[in-house]
C-alpha cells in the first residue's frame, strides 16, 4: 500500500446539493407525501403562474412540455415534470409527468424518460468518481464520461436552440434524442455494475471490457465503451509502465496488480531458512486486468529483477523511445510485444551482472569444492589436527578454534590459491544428522521408500550422545544478489550433504587405521585365528564405506552437477537459475538417501557398527602384537624370533574368547544389517528410484564377500 495519504474531498464540495446533484427530492411513501415540503428545483417564476396542464389546448400543451424535457435532459425539474429520488439507492432518479397532461404527449414524453434518467445517474457517476479515493483509473473514466456529456448538453442546447426559434416539435425532439438513446444508455449499464460493485483500478478495466465484448453487435456503443476503456486504462498504463521500465510501484491509490510488501527484506535470504524474500516482497494481487492477464507473471517478474539491480547499485533503466510507451490501449495488444522487450532486457542485465560482476558460477564451483568435497587435500589435514576437538561433545567444542584449524588447514594446502576459501567458515550443530533431518518439514520423502515395511522402527533408534565431528558441518559466506541463489535453505542443504560425506570420510579413515593394524601380521600363519575372521571383517566394512562414497561422490553428485552447470549456461533468466540450482539440491538431496529417512538410518547404523568396530580393534590388537627384540643382533634371527613369538601370541589370542566373541559379535551385526539393506533397496517398490538400484549394485560385491 502506498505511503501517500490519500486527500479529503472539501465538505463544502458534499454540503451543497446544487454542486453534486443531490437536490432532488426521495421518493415517499404514501403516509409521507403529505407531509413532504415543496421539492428543491429552480426558479422558474420568470415562465409564468402554474396552473392546470389541462385547462390547455393540445397545441398549448406541447410548447410547456417540450419546455420542461429540454429542463429534464439536462436533470432539471419543470413545471409540469418532477423528478424524485429512489430511497437508498444514490444516483438513481425517476422523472414523472403531470397526469392530466394530454396522453399522446405523456406516451410521448415517457419514451424520452429513459435517456433522463440515464444522464442523472451518469452524471452522479461522474460527480462521485472524481473524488480522490476513488483512483486514477475511476478518474480517468469519470473525465472520459464528462467528455462524453459535455457532447450530449451541446445537443440539448441546440434543441433549444431550435426551439427558440420556433423550429422543434415534440416529434422532432424525440427524433433527435433517439441517436443519444442506446449510447446513454450503455454508460448507464457501465454505471449502475460500477456502482453496484463498487469496482476501482483493475475492477473497472475488467468491466469495461466486458461491456466491450457484451455490445459487439452495435458498432456505434462498442466505439464509445472503448474509447472509455482507453481513456480509463491510460491512468492504469501510466503506473505499469513505470513498473516495467523502472521497476518502480507508483501506486498511490492501491489500484496496481502488484503489491510489495516492505516489511521482507533481502537480508533474510541469508539468515532465514524459510525465507520468502523473492516469492512475497512482490506478489500479484487479485483482480489482474483480463488484458493483461496472460502476460502477468512476466509484468511481475520484470519488476523484480530492475528492484534486484537498484539494490545492488547497478542503475539500469530499459531504453525507451516513442514505439516503448504503454499509453495506449488498443486491438493490435502492441502493448504485449513491449512488455516482452522490456522483460527480455531486465532478465538479461541482471543475469549478466550475477554471473560476470558476481561470479555466480565461480561460486557454485567454491561450493562444490568445500561442502561436496571436490577437493580433499585440505580436509585430510584438517581432520588430523581438528581431533581432539573432535572428539569433545558439541557443547564442548570451540568453533573459534576449529575456525582457526580450518584457516590454516587451507593455508597449508592447494586451497590457498583458491580466494574464495576465506569465505569458509565453521559451525557446530545442536543435533545429530537425522535430527536435523527431522527438523525440516519442507523436506519431502519419497514416496516409494516411505513406508517401507521392510524396516523395523526398532532398529531405528537414533544416538543419544554424538560427537563434535558428528555435529560439524562447513558454511559459506554469501552476499547479495547471490543470495537469490544461493540462499540459507540452498546453503543448509548443502550442509546436510557435507556432513553426510564428512562423517564417510572419517569412518573410512578409521577402518584404514584399524586395517594397518592387521598389517603387523602379514606373513604369519593366521588361518583359523581371530585376525584373519577381522582382517576379512575390517575388508568387508572398507568396501561397504568406499562403496558408499563412491556411489554418493560418482553417481549422485558429479553428474547432478553436470547437468546443472549445462544447464546454468543456457539459462535465459535469474529464475531459471534459481530453479535449476533448487533442481540440483533436491536430486542430490534424493539420491543420498537424506529424503528417505529410514533407509538413512540403516545407513547410519552400518556406519556406526563400523566406528565401533574400528575402535575396539585399536585396544584390541595392541594385546595381542609383540614388540620388537632390540637386543638380537641378526636380522634373520631376529625373523625367526619374532616369528616365533608372534606365533605364541596368536596361541594365546585364539585362546582368549573375549577377542573372538567381540570380532564374531561385529561380524554378525554387520552382516545383518547389511543383508537386510540390500533387498530393501532392490525391492519392487523401489524400482521406480533407479538410483536404489545403483546402490544396491554398489553394495552387492560387500555381501558377495562375505
Amino acid at each position: 500500500m502506498s505511503d501517500t495519504t490519500i486527500p479529503a474531498t472539501p465538505r463544502w464540495n458534499l454540503d451543497r446539493p446544487f454542486l453534486t446533484g443531490r437536490f432532488h427530492q426521495e421518493v415517499k411513501s404514501p403516509s409521507q407525501k403529505t407531509q413532504a415540503s415543496k421539492p428543491f428545483y429552480l426558479d422558474l417564476s420568470s415562465r409564468g403562474n402554474e396552473k392546470d396542464i389541462a385547462s390547455f389546448a393540445v397545441s398549448v400543451q406541447e410548447p410547456f412540455l417540450i419546455e420542461d424535457l429540454l429542463y429534464a435532459l439536462v436533470g432539471i425539474e419543470g413545471r409540469y415534470i418532477s423528478i424524485k429520488r429512489i430511497k437508498g439507492k444514490e444516483g438513481y432518479v425517476i422523472f414523472q409527468i403531470d397526469t392530466s397532461m394530454d396522453l399522446a404527449l405523456q406516451e410521448l414524453t415517457s419514451r424520452i424518460f429513459p435517456l433522463c434518467e440515464a444522464y442523472v445517474l451518469v452524471s452522479h457517476f461522474v460527480e462521485t468518481r472524481s473524488y480522490f479515493k476513488n483512483g486514477l483509473v475511476n478518474h480517468a473514466l469519470a473525465a472520459a464520461m464528462r467528455a462524453f456529456l459535455l457532447d450530449y448538453q451541446a445537443m440539448v442546447a441546440q434543441l433549444e436552440h431550435q426551439f427558440r426559434l420556433g423550429k422543434l416539435s415534440s416529434q422532432g425532439l424525440w427524433f433527435f434524442c433517439q441517436r443519444m438513446m442506446s449510447s446513454m444508455n450503455a454508460l448507464a449499464i457501465l454505471v449502475e455494475k460500477a456502482i453496484t460493485d463498487n469496482v476501482s483500478g483493475s475492477a473497472t478495466l475488467n468491466l469495461l471490457q466486458s461491456q466491450v465484448k457484451a455490445m459487439a453487435g452495435d458498432n456505434a456503443v462498442r466505439s464509445l465503451l472503448e474509447r472509455m476503456t482507453e481513456c480509463a486504462s491510460d491512468a492504469y498504463f501510466s503506473i505499469l509502465e513505470r513498473w516495467v521500465y523502472e521497476g518502480v510501484i507508483d501506486d498511490p491509490y492501491c489500484e496496481f496488480f502488484i503489491s510489495e510488501n516492505k516489511l521482507l527484506k533481502k537480508e533474510s535470504l541469508t539468515e532465514d531458512y524459510d525465507a520468502k524474500y523473492w516469492e512475497h516482497r512482490y506478489k500479484l494481487k487479485d483482480g489482474v486486468p483480463s488484458f493483461l492477464r496472460s502476460v502477468s507473471h512476466t509484468i511481475l517478474t520484470t519488476g523484480k529483477y530492475l528492484n534486484v539491480m537498484r539494490e545492488c547499485d547497478h542503475h539500469v533503466q530499459v531504453p525507451l523511445s516513442e514505439n516503448s510507451k504503454l499509453t495506449s490501449f488498443g486491438p493490435n495488444h502492441e502493448y504485449l510485444e513491449r512488455i516482452k522487450a522490456a522483460y527480455d532486457f531486465a532478465s538479461g542485465e541482471l543475469l549478466t551482472l550475477i554471473k560476470n560482476k558476481y561470479d555466480l558460477i565461480g561460486k557454485l564451483k567454491s561450493l562444490k569444492r568445500y561442502l561436496l568435497l571436490d577437493q580433499g587435500d585440505f580436509l585430510v589435514h584438517f581432520m588430523d589436527i581438528a581431533r581432539e576437538e573432535f572428539s569433545k561433545s558439541p557443547k564442548e567444542v570451540s568453533s573459534e578454534k576449529l575456525q582457526s584449524l580450518l584457516d590454516l588447514a587451507l593455508r597449508m594446502t592447494a586451497a590457498a590459491s583458491d580466494p574464495c576459501h576465506e569465505e569458509l567458515t565453521c559451525c557446530v550443530e545442536k543435533g545429530s544428522l537425522l535430527k536435523t533431518l527431522a527438523t525440516l518439514k519442507d523436506l519431502p520423502e519419497p514416496a516409494s521408500v516411505a513406508n517401507d515395511a521392510l524396516i523395523e522402527d526398532s532398529d531405528l533408534v537414533e544416538p543419544v550422545n554424538i560427537s563434535g565431528l558428528e555435529a560439524f558441518s562447513l558454511s559459506y559466506k554469501v552476499q547479495w544478489p547471490l543470495s537469490l541463489v544461493i540462499s540459507r535453505k540452498a546453503l543448509t542443504k548443502y550442509q546436510l550433504i557435507f556432513r553426510l560425506l564428512f562423517h564417510c570420510k572419517h569412518v573410512s579413515r578409521q577402518l584404514c587405521t584399524a586395517w594397518q593394524s592387521h598389517e603387523c601380521f602379514r606373513g604369519c600363519k593366521i588361518l583359523g585365528t581371530p585376525i584373519l575372521r577381522s582382517s576379512i571383517l575390517c575388508r568387508s566394512m572398507v568396501k561397504f564405506i568406499n562403496s558408499l562414497l563412491h556411489y554418493l561422490t560418482f553417481e549422485v553428485l558429479e553428474p547432478n552437477w553436470h547437468k546443472m552447470h549445462d544447464r546454468l549456461l543456457t539459462a535465459k533468466s535469474i529464475d531459471e537459475v534459481i530453479e535449476f540450482h533448487d533442481l540440483f539440491l533436491h536430486k542430490c538431496l534424493k539420491e543420498c538417501l537424506l529424503l528417505s529417512p529410514q533407509l538413512l538410518k540403516k545407513v547410519e547404523k552400518l556406519k556406526s557398527v563400523c566406528l565401533r568396530y574400528a575402535t575396539s580393534i585399536q585396544f584390541l590388537m595392541p594385546s595381542i602384537s609383540v614388540p620388537p627384540e632390540r637386543d638380537i643382533k641378526s636380522a634373520k634371527t631376529a625373523r625367526i624370533k619374532k616369528s616365533h613369538l608372534m606365533e605364541q601370541q596368536l596361541k594365546l589370542a585364539l585362546q582368549n574368547t573375549t577377542i573372538s566373541d567381540s570380532i564374531m559379535k561385529f561380524e554378525k551385526e554387520f552382516n545383518a544389517e547389511l543383508q537386510s539393506l540390500i533387498p530393501i533397496l532392490s525391492s519392487n517398490s523401489s524400482q521406480s528410484e533407479p538410483y536404489l538400484t545403483h546402490l544396491a549394485q554398489c553394495l552387492v560385491g560387500v555381501r558377495n564377500d562375505q
